[in-house]
């Protein structure tokens, strides 16, 4: 079965070996074991972490773990909060107008303009899935189980929530953005800048970015087409997003262009439409004691849905399929309970994977 779970500290060798994965431009997850040991230590702390009223500091890192292995294949995470610590830069791609009355010039300029905007706001993050495990329906639980922690304890969190995506680069690690104006500033290549600040070392930019609009359309063609677009491996988890209720407001990444999807916690469908109810132990109907818990694709018919518990150290989600909706009670096999570290009339969280699970 495949289980979400908060990061713990037993799990440093699997988070480098996923990190070494992950490429050139995923700055939320890098292979250097110092700093992964501290994210771990700082998600622990986070989760372990009573009478939070408001966010703050908090890192909530989880992990997708494969329990018939006991192999760590994907993670996931949500920073209550960013730039509080250290600034958090974004372009907003706005407009300036030119005009002359006696010329009959009217132009519309695309800009780019630096700015601190998302100050303060949760961000979700560190969303990697192993090659091999991209499949059955694991990366919509991999992204969506986020919502089902957000649903189940708001005030961890802020009103809005963001999420700033990988923008495109070669194979090489070249960005064509970064080549046609990071370089110009900065004069290094775009995997140290990539580097310095996935350490936390931002003031750089506040140093040598200009704070003037920069302007499009001065632009070569290359770099401009990469505004506000995904690397090939992000566009699936881009499309989740999106389904889900996210929505690209101009906001990109300062390197590499990548866009900065963003919407309000509770106009998230998964955190809309999920809804607790009693947990109950037992055999669920429609599904055979041959096919155990029914999440085997290809072998039961039904629905999907997310389930999660409503706990925070010992969070945990994982999806089920249905034939028979669920009402005010949920029947779970005892594995699934098991997985979920619940027992019998335990509350649970639950909502559809998606308006298209089927």
């Amino acid at each position: 079965m495949m289980v979400i779970r908060p990061i713990c500290q037993n799990d440093l060798k699997s988070l480098y070996r996923l990190a070494e994965k992950t490429g050139i431009g995923f700055t939320s997850l890098v292979s250097d074991e110092a700093i992964l040991q501290k994210k771990i230590d700082g998600a622990v702390r986070s989760f372990n972490k009573e009478n939070v009223t408001k966010p703050h500091n908090e890192d909530y890192l989880m992990v997708l773990e494969d329990t018939t292995t006991g192999d760590i294949v994907g993670t996931c995470g949500i920073l209550a909060t960013v730039g509080l610590d250290e600034p958090f830069y974004s372009y907003h791609l706005g407009t300036i107008t030119h005009a002359s009355r006696e010329l009959g010039i009217h132009n519309a300029i695309p800009t780019l303009i630096l700015n601190n905007d998302f100050t303060g706001f949760s961000e979700i993050c560190t969303l990697f899935l192993e090659e091999d495990y991209r499949h059955s329906k694991n990366g919509q639980l991999l992204s969506k189980a986020r919502f089902m922690f957000m649903a189940q304890f708001p005030e961890r969190f802020t009103e809005k929530v963001f999420a700033e995506m990988r923008g495109i680069s070669d194979e090489n690690g070249v960005s064509p953005l970064w080549e046609s104006l990071g370089r110009h500033f900065f004069s290094i290549d775009f995997k140290e800048a990539d580097e310095l600040t996935s350490q936390g070392n931002k003031q750089f930019i506040a140093e040598l970015m200009p704070n003037n609009p920069v302007y499009v359309n001065l632009l070569p063609p290359e770099a401009r087409e990469v505004l506000g677009q995904v690397h090939q491996n992000t566009i699936p988890a881009r499309r989740l997003l999106e389904q889900e209720g996210f929505r690209y407001e101009n906001y990109v990444d300062i390197f590499d262009g990548g866009p900065s999807l963003e919407a309000r916690v509770q106009d998230i469908r998964a955190v809309r439409d999920s809804r607790l109810c009693l947990a109950n132990i037992g055999q669920p109907k429609g599904i055979s004691e041959s096919k155990g818990e029914g999440v085997t694709e290809n072998k039961s018919e039904g629905n999907y849905y997310l389930v999660s518990n409503a706990k925070v150290a010992d969070f945990r989600c994982i999806l089920i399929q249905r034939t028979i909706p669920p009402g005010s009670a949920m029947t779970l096999t005892q594995e699934e309970a098991d997985a979920l570290c619940i027992t019998n009339k335990e509350p649970v969280r639950i909502v559809e994977l998606s308006p298209y699970s089927r």
